[in-house]
C-alpha cells in the first residue's frame, strides 16, 4: 500500500531479460536506497508495485513480470531513465495522498503540458474503461503521483502540478505523446461492483429510485 507521495527520483542502471524471456530484471540507484531494502520488500516504481529481489547500499534490483509489462510503461524502461520511487506505507504513517495500491489499471497518453502561472497543467487522454472512475476533484495516480483531478470530459482529464510537485517529480518534463501509468481510485471500483450485484442485467443505469429500492439511499 502506498500514498502517491513520491519519496525520491531513481535512475535505471541496468535492465536484463529474465531466463524465459517474458519478464525483466531492473536495477535502480537512488539516495533513498542508501539503506538497503529487505528482500521481498515492496517498492513503487513510477506507480508500479514491485518486489525487491536484491539490494545493497544505494541500489535495489526488482523483477517485472509479463502482466506488469503488458499493463504499464515499465516494458519500455531503458538505462538512464528517471523514475519515481516510494516505499510501502507503514501502518503508523500519515496518509498524505490517497490510497494507492501500486496495481496500475492502464496507460494514458499525455496530450497537453503547459505552464499556468506557478502551476503546470497536464491533460491525459484516458481509456474509456478507466474514465468512468475519474471524477472532478477526485483523486488519480499518475506514474505513482497522487493528484487532484481538475476537470473530466469524454476523452480524458486534467490535473495541475504545484511547484513542489514540478521540482520533485518528472511529470512536468514529459512531452506530448508520452505514456503514463494510471491507477484510479480503488474505492470507486469496489463501490461499482457492489452496486452492480443489485442492478438487473437489463437495466440501462442506476437511478435514485433503484438506490432507494436496494437500501443505498433514503428520502422522497
Amino acid at each position: 500500500m502506498f500514498t502517491g507521495l513520491v519519496e525520491d527520483l531513481g535512475k535505471i542502471s541496468e535492465v536484463s531479460p529474465l531466463p524465459r524471456g517474458s519478464g525483466q530484471r531492473i536495477t535502480i540507484t537512488a539516495s533513498l536506497l542508501a539503506e538497503p531494502l529487505p528482500l521481498g520488500a515492496s517498492l513503487a516504481v513510477d506507480g508500479v508495485c514491485l518486489t525487491v529481489v536484491s539490494s545493497d547500499r544505494g541500489w535495489a534490483a526488482l523483477e517485472v513480470g509479463p502482466e506488469t509489462r503488458a499493463r504499464t510503461t515499465l516494458a519500455t524502461l531503458s538505462i538512464g531513465r528517471v523514475v519515481h520511487l516510494e516505499r510501502a506505507l507503514r501502518v503508523s504513517d500519515r496518509l498524505g495522498g490517497h490510497i494507492v495500491t501500486g496495481h496500475v489499471d492502464g496507460i494514458g497518453q499525455l496530450e497537453a503540458s503547459q505552464r499556468r502561472g506557478d502551476s503546470w497543467d497536464l491533460y491525459v487522454v484516458t481509456p474509456p474503461s478507466l474514465l468512468r472512475y475519474i471524477v472532478e476533484k477526485g483523486a488519480i495516480c499518475i506514474d505513482g503521483v497522487s493528484l487532484t483531478v481538475n476537470q473530466v470530459d469524454g476523452r480524458g482529464f486534467s490535473v495541475s502540478l504545484v511547484p513542489h510537485t514540478q521540482a520533485h517529480t518528472h511529470l512536468a518534463g514529459k512531452v506530448k505523446g508520452s505514456s503514463v501509468n494510471l491507477e484510479v481510485d480503488i474505492v470507486a471500483k469496489h463501490v461499482e461492483k457492489l452496486i452492480a450485484a443489485y442492478v438487473p442485467a437489463s437495466s440501462t443505469g442506476i437511478s435514485f429510485d433503484k438506490l432507494k429500492e436496494f437500501g443505498f439511499a433514503r428520502g422522497d
